[in-house]
């Protein structure tokens, strides 16, 4: 297959774009990627790819991007205090420029785009030669392929087989939703997991805590991501995508009824807020805000928010993401691996890219509880 590398979103063939897309998940949509590319995220460099076949019609679409990265990202919280000690005197200690394949935000898997005729290890193949091609030519240290679940375990065995190292990041999490009202949910749930949220649920009540989903939010594009960044520069777990204002007011305008925001009040002033987006059967939890950081149940108050919204908008599962799992678990969400392929574009320093990973990252065990009194299972 032949590759067309396109370094901006517009200079892409809409009509091609939106045949390969069509049948996947909105986060390999062009207006999704749209709103990433404009919102200014980190020093993330975007390009994407069309595959053709030889009769020149599109095979595959892949959008790849480069960005600079911690390379013990995932590393356990001993290790992140020394780094931190480290960084103190050598700031990009242990941080990298890489290339990576897949969404610089939220999971998406599988990462890349095919038509259902087109062979899976030619499009492997196609995507590890330009990928590797372009590390060699721009010196990129490391090739990421990310991300791929369990509905996508059929394309690790090719790209190990072009020498990448498969490995676990942090697992995902989902809620299977099979309750009609958010009542029918917690009348599900075992005694001690539902004595867990309603006693929660009444301290918010006592603090006078309301909250209503909108889907316009540009007007407090600013006030949102001021919140979002007290919560990341408190994240203990895993530090990622720097939001910005403008990737707020772009998903709120582009992405049309599929953006949505819950906005969590105390009294009358907007202490938080949880993003979401429609896709498909699926409600996405892409971020949290909060006005002040601090210990209370404000969080729990805002998962449950989501879940209750997920069943009103009466989607199949609720993606509910990365990190708090145990809060997470606690309210019936599963845990879901994830892996990601891995490969340097020196072969004698590849050899050792699984060895260095396992050292430098720990992600969790997959813990998953049985919350309900009917075990809940999630089919992906």
């Amino acid at each position: 297959m032949k590759a067309e590398v396109y370094n901006e979103i517009a200079q892409v063939p809409k009509a091609d774009w939106d045949a390969l897309a069509s049948q996947f998940s909105r986060t390999q949509s062009r207006d999704f990627w749209a709103v990433v590319e404009k919102s200014g995220l980190n020093d993330f460099k975007y390009r994407y790819a069309i595959f053709r076949d030889e009769s020149g019609k599109p095979a595959a679409l892949a959008a790849f991007y480069t960005v600079t990265t911690d390379i013990a990202i995932f590393a356990p919280a001993f290790l992140r205090k020394a780094l931190a000690l480290v960084r103190r005197l050598f700031p990009s200690f242990l941080k990298i420029r890489m290339l990576e394949c897949g969404t610089p935000m939220t999971l998406t898997s599988p990462p890349f785009i095919m038509r259902k005729d087109v062979s899976l290890e030619d499009a492997v193949e196609a995507l590890d030669k330009l990928l590797l091609g372009l590390a060699q030519a721009e010196g990129h240290f490391l090739i990421v392929v990310r991300d791929f679940e369990t509905n996508a375990e059929g394309y690790c065995s090719h790209f190990r087989a072009r020498g990448y190292h498969l490995v676990h990041g942090l697992p995902n999490t989902y809620l299977g939703i099979r309750w009609r009202t958010a009542d029918d949910y917690l009348a599900s749930m075992k005694s001690y997991y539902r004595s867990k949220v309603l006693k929660h649920m009444k301290r918010n009540e006592l603090a006078q805590m309301r909250h209503e989903v909108v889907e316009n939010f540009d007007d407090k594009a600013e006030l949102l991501c001021a919140q979002w960044m007290t919560v990341y520069n408190h994240a203990a777990e895993f530090q990622r995508e720097k939001l910005t204002p403008e990737f707020y007011r772009q998903f709120s305008r582009q992405m049309g009824a599929a953006s949505k925001a819950i906005y969590f009040y105390s009294s009358e002033r907007l202490v938080g807020h949880a993003l979401l987006m429609l896709d498909g059967e699926t409600l996405r939890w892409l971020y949290f805000g909060r006005e002040a950081a601090q210990n209370d149940s404000l969080y729990l108050y805002v998962a449950q928010a989501v879940i209750k919204t997920a069943i009103g908008l009466g989607v199949k599962q609720l993606e509910m993401g990365l990190t708090t799992y145990p809060i997470k678990t606690d309210m019936g969400a599963q845990l879901m691996p994830m892996k990601m392929a891995l490969r340097a574009r020196s072969r004698f320093i590849n050899f050792f890219v699984g060895f260095g990973y396992s050292i430098l990252n720990r992600p969790p065990k997959i813990e998953n509880k049985n919350v309900f009194k009917s075990r809940e299972r999630i089919e992906r």
